[in-house]
C-alpha cells in the first residue's frame, strides 16, 4: 500500500512516506538549480517569486497532513496545487524570457503534471474517505 493509500486510509499521516511530497521536493531541487543562474537583476523578481512558490507545494502538503483533520488536509493539498500552478506559470515565462530552454521547462512541466494529478488522486482518496 502507498503512502499515499495509508494516509488516505487513516493508517499514516506522516508527510515524509508520501511519495507526492518527495516528488515535490526534488521538483522544488530542479526548480533551484535550474534558476541559479538566471540574471542577477532577477534576483528579487522572478527567482525570489520562483522558489516561493516552488517551495509551497511540498510545504503545504506537510502542514496538512500534520493538521490532522481530513478537511484540513484537503484544503492544504488544493493550496499546493494553486502553488505548482503558479510555478509552472513562472517556468513558462522564464522560457519566454529566454532564462530557461524549451527541454528544461518541459521536463519540469512534466514533472509538475505528475505531481498535480497525484495531488489530485490523493484529494479524491480523501474526499472519499469523508463520505
Amino acid at each position: 500500500m502507498s503512502g499515499e493509500e495509508r494516509v488516505a486510509s487513516g493508517e499514516v499521516r506522516h508527510y515524509r512516506d508520501l511519495l507526492v511530497w518527495q516528488k515535490a521536493m526534488a521538483w522544488v531541487e530542479s526548480a533551484y538549480g535550474l534558476s541559479r543562474n538566471w540574471p542577477v537583476e532577477e534576483r528579487f523578481g522572478l527567482t525570489s517569486q520562483l522558489r516561493r512558490a516552488a517551495v509551497s507545494v511540498p510545504s503545504n502538503i506537510a502542514e496538512g497532513c500534520a493538521r490532522r483533520a481530513t478537511g484540513d488536509f484537503i484544503r492544504f493539498l488544493g493550496i499546493a496545487r494553486g502553488s505548482l500552478a503558479e510555478a509552472e506559470t513562472q517556468l513558462i515565462l522564464a522560457e519566454r524570457l529566454s532564462y530557461l530552454s524549451a527541454s528544461d521547462v518541459g521536463s519540469l512541466l512534466d514533472a509538475a503534471d505528475e505531481i498535480s494529478r497525484m495531488l489530485a488522486s490523493l484529494i479524491g482518496k480523501l474526499e472519499d474517505r469523508r463520505k
